[in-house]
């Protein structure tokens, strides 16, 4: 697996840069903003919230990343710093997931024994273990994840990653993998039919019965992607094969599940409106295995090419990140937050400019039980620093109030 999905991001979010406010300012607030010292730069996911109101999170960093804690108040703690073993990048690409206990899980897209990237863990006395190094052994085993990984009660860990065997050709087509308690390995699934789905993408979620549900960012009839299920015993079953227009293709960013039993995402492109490959979509997916496209973006002031998983609050709102969007004066923007209510009614919360307040939303949004909104930007924040990103900023992280 290469790093397309993080290059892409990066690509739609060093654009010329903007000073004009949105018009939504008084909800959006700069809770912390990178430096490129010992917190790195570049947090490339969204956040994860503790019980006292803490968040978690990652940074991809020049060279090497960290794992992160923000109080409330915006103060930053390193939990933990990657060094640089034989000059192999140590990346956390994928996000955290996080126990009862506090513990922390995550993933190294590159480094560990064998260069194939680890599955560690920060436990919540702050020692930092490696749970499992993936081997070079590609055919059987999953590397170089981008995606958080999942917990069940018993505490095993469930991820995808990169398996080399695609029809019986070299390939990256992906795996579902499972990492018990001891550190041990299996292979739940392998995608090794690009026709069922490759390159499992955004994340996994799990029901009360042990299958899993996620999406592949390829594959299909058409290539553009699939939702697909996975029971305790591996079978999979496609949901939906995705056709491009008017229903999506691509879908970056994993599922969320309402009490129903329906599915929504996005798709970062496909959909009828607007731009060369079209922006992309927000879908609901029913029990029956019928889509629904809830709303198509222009990539002009409403955003484009949404990349992040989707939350949804109480009134069955829904509220994500995308790229493009217009300031006043018509300058394009660094990113939106959005927020589509169950009529498909679109509503641009706040509108990046790329400045002190960020650009680049790409890793999702995360809701605490007020209904206030957190996420990061890659780029943006404190200009005079990471002037190896061309003095974009190191980017940041923000709230939203409702």
């Amino acid at each position: 697996m290469s790093f397309g999905k993080f290059t892409q991001q990066l690509l739609l979010l060093f654009m010329g840069m903007a000073a004009i406010p949105s018009t939504w300012a008084q909800t959006f607030t700069v809770l912390y903003s990178f430096t490129g010292g010992t917190d790195r730069a570049y947090p490339s996911t969204g956040v994860i919230q503790g019980s006292a109101g803490n968040l978690y999170g990652t940074s991809a960093g020049v060279l090497t990343g960290t794992v992160f804690k923000l109080s409330r108040k915006g103060h930053f703690t390193l939990l933990q710093g990657f060094a640089v073993p034989d000059g192999i990048y140590d990346t956390p690409l994928s996000g955290l997931v996080r126990d009862s206990a506090g513990n922390l899980y995550g993933t190294i897209y590159y480094g560990g024994a064998f260069n194939r990237g680890d599955v560690y863990e920060v436990a919540n006395n702050g020692n930092f273990s490696v749970l499992y190094s993936f081997p070079s052994t590609w055919e059987i085993n999953g590397y170089e994840t981008l995606d958080p990984l999942i917990l069940d009660s018993a505490s095993n860990l469930y991820g995808a990653g990169g398996a080399v065997v695609c029809d019986d050709r070299p390939g990256d087509c992906g795996l579902i993998f499972k990492l018990d308690p001891s550190g041990n390995e299996t292979t739940l699934h392998a995608f090794s039919r690009p026709r069922y789905g490759d390159l499992p993408n955004g994340g996994l979620i799990r029901d009360a019965a042990g299958n899993l549900y996620g999406t592949t960012m390829s594959g299909g009839h058409g290539g553009d992607g699939i939702v697909f299920e996975l029971d305790p015993d591996g079978t999979e079953t496609v949901l939906y094969t995705f056709r491009g227009k008017p229903d999506g293709s691509e879908p970056h960013a994993g599922l969320i599940q309402d009490s129903a039993g329906n599915f929504y995402g996005t798709t970062v492109l496909g959909g009828n409106r607007g731009c060369e490959s079209s922006c992309g979509v927000i879908f609901k997916l029913d029990i029956n295995g019928d889509e629904t496209v809830l709303y198509a973006f222009t990539g002009k002031s409403d955003g484009g090419n949404p990349t992040g998983p989707l939350v949804m609050d109480s009134a069955g709102n829904l509220y994500g990140t995308a790229g493009y969007g217009t300031l006043s004066g018509g300058s394009q923007g660094h990113g939106v937050v959005f927020e589509l209510e169950p009529s498909g009614q679109e509503t641009v919360l706040y509108t990046f400019t790329g400045g002190t307040d960020g650009g680049g939303p790409s890793g999702g949004l995360s809701m605490d039980s007020a209904e206030n909104l957190y996420g990061t930007t890659l780029v943006g924040g404190n200009l005079n620093d990471c002037t190896a990103g061309g003095g974009a900023g190191c980017g940041v992280v923000f709230k939203i109030t409702p």
